[in-house]
């Protein structure tokens, strides 16, 4: 099988980067990109656990749950979920963390790379309430690079196209999923178990 094992080589199969790739990346937020993450209601979460380990989690709330404290510096609210902590138990062993922003409609994405810590400061996280609770942990994040990507990928997929959808009850139910994956409980309550979650705790 034919394969790549060093970056002179893949640089030499891909060919060179663009003039404006190469430039587009930027140190700090600037105000396309505060804008931009101002509407992003989702964002996907990159981390790694130093030993080759790594993870992917959404995050999603009202657009603009993400705040940005200054130019440098984000802060993630932290939504009650399994408690699986994959992300934070990544972020305690290696700081380094990328971000991917999505706009409901635009095919365009916006990247922020860099390093993450996990707050827990009550004082911090406040204004960040939903529906009257305040989050118990947070993700500041260290900004080293943002850019924005473009919508080559989510053209393709037709990812906001309402003609593309997949009508839902064509798949298993996630409780029906989690109930034979897992084999703990039946398929009934799991699927109790997950329209409770969704219905009460989201918050």
């Amino acid at each position: 099988m034919d394969g790549i094992s060093d970056l002179e080589a893949l640089r030499a199969h891909v060919g060179e980067l663009t003039t404006i790739a190469a430039h587009k990346i930027m140190p700090r937020l600037d105000r396309h990109a505060r804008a931009f993450i101002a509407l992003s209601p989702f964002l996907v979460l990159a981390t790694a656990d130093g030993a080759g380990g790594v993870d992917a989690s959404p995050r999603g709330d009202a657009p603009g749950f993400v705040a940005m404290l200054d130019d440098k510096t984000l802060l993630i609210p932290d939504r009650p979920g399994n408690r699986r902590v994959d992300s934070f138990s990544n972020v305690l062993s290696h700081a380094g963390v990328g971000l991917i922003f999505f706009v409901p409609g635009f095919n365009e994405t916006v990247r922020v790379n860099g390093t993450a810590r996990v707050v827990t400061d009550a004082a911090l996280l406040a204004p960040l309430a939903a529906q009257g609770k305040v989050p118990a942990t947070g993700l500041v994040v260290s900004i080293r690079e943002v850019f924005f990507h473009c919508g080559k990928a989510l053209i393709r997929s037709r990812l906001w196209d309402a003609s593309s959808q997949v009508s839902r009850d064509t798949f298993p139910s996630l409780g029906r999923i989690v109930a034979e994956q897992t084999a703990v409980m039946s398929v009934e309550a799991a699927e109790d178990f997950v329209a409770t979650s969704y219905r009460d705790k989201l918050y």
